[in-house]
């Protein structure tokens, strides 16, 4: 019983980010012998069964909206430290409810990994995508156009910073608000018509800026063409946001991961989580009635009959 209260607590104590020291102070503080650093490691194995059965589960049903997004991490790979992306897909599905759908580890400027990444998902049974929403990865903007045939947003707030870059220190509360008007508008085509305007009121003045706003018309007003009720959740990676920073706060406590196995048993781990978190929710990420009639299945997305 001793031994699986403490397998028990250096599992949980791992997951939460807490070093392998702090972990031996606690350990000794319930009473029982300290660890040592391979002891942990030993224990942590255990994690792993559940993280690949988590990562490499069916994914069945629509999943009309997905967001992916990468924060790095540093490994030692070959005898020196690298920093690696580590690549996390969430989507909703037909039922408006948010899951984690998988992960993954490599260069995230390579139109190759992001290719692979997103087949995997395929595989695993992943359809019905209809938005892809993402921070500016060329190589990802293609991998979607060819795996999923979907259309991409690039997020919006990443953009907004590349934007005001061009705009000055003294100018970027200005431009922001120009900028901001084109994205208050009610349709796609207000949106791009209001776009334009701004663009070439700027174009004088600032024309780096009015040229990165017209390459980057269809990308960052895509989330336009979505349902209204939905635009809010789309023009960003920010729903995932605030689970990237918790992947970020647990990983720095390691610092540096021995090698890429050990860096998807925790932040697998954190995704498991996170994911149970979202399961037991009462209320959906998105109302079925709103999402309903993007579905590919013709069941699901047959008009909601008034009572």
């Amino acid at each position: 019983m001793a031994e699986k209260a403490l397998t028990a607590v250096i599992q949980e104590a791992y997951i939460q980010g807490v070093s392998t020291r702090s972990v031996d102070d606690l350990v000794k503080a319930m009473g029982m012998s300290g660890v040592s650093k391979s002891q942990v490691s030993r224990l942590c194995e255990e994690i792993d069964e559940r993280v690949t059965a988590f990562l490499e589960r069916p994914i069945e049903g629509d999943w009309p909206y997905l967001w992916i997004d990468a924060t790095y991490v540093k490994a030692r790979q070959n005898g020196r430290v690298v920093s690696l992306a580590t690549i996390i897909a969430v989507g909703v599905n037909d039922d408006g409810r948010r899951e984690v759908l998988g992960m993954d580890i490599g260069p995230s400027e390579a139109e190759t990994f992001w290719t692979e990444f997103l087949r995997k998902l395929r595989r695993r049974g992943l359809r019905g995508v209809k938005l892809v929403v993402s921070d500016a990865h060329e190589g990802l903007k293609a991998a979607v156009a060819k795996v999923l045939q979907s259309t991409w947003q690039r997020c919006r707030v990443h953009f907004m910073r590349n934007a005001l870059a061009h705009a000055g220190r003294s100018g970027r509360r200005v431009v922001s608000a120009f900028i901001a008007t084109a994205f208050a508008q009610d349709d796609a085509e207000a949106a791009k018509g209001q776009r334009r305007k701004v663009a070439d009121q700027l174009r004088p003045k600032l024309p780096k800026l009015a040229n990165l706003m017209d390459d980057a018309e269809t990308d960052v007003l895509a989330y336009m063409s979505f349902p209204a009720a939905h635009r809010a959740k789309l023009h960003s990676t920010n729903p995932i946001e605030r689970l990237n920073g918790e992947i970020k706060r647990r990983t720095e406590v390691v610092g540096i991961f021995p090698n890429e196995a050990a860096i998807i048993r925790l932040v697998g781990a954190i995704l498991l989580e996170q994911n149970d978190e979202w399961a037991v929710q009462r209320s959906r990420y998105m109302t079925l009635e709103t999402i309903a009639p993007l579905s590919d299945d013709p069941i699901v997305g047959l008009p909601v009959v008034a009572a």
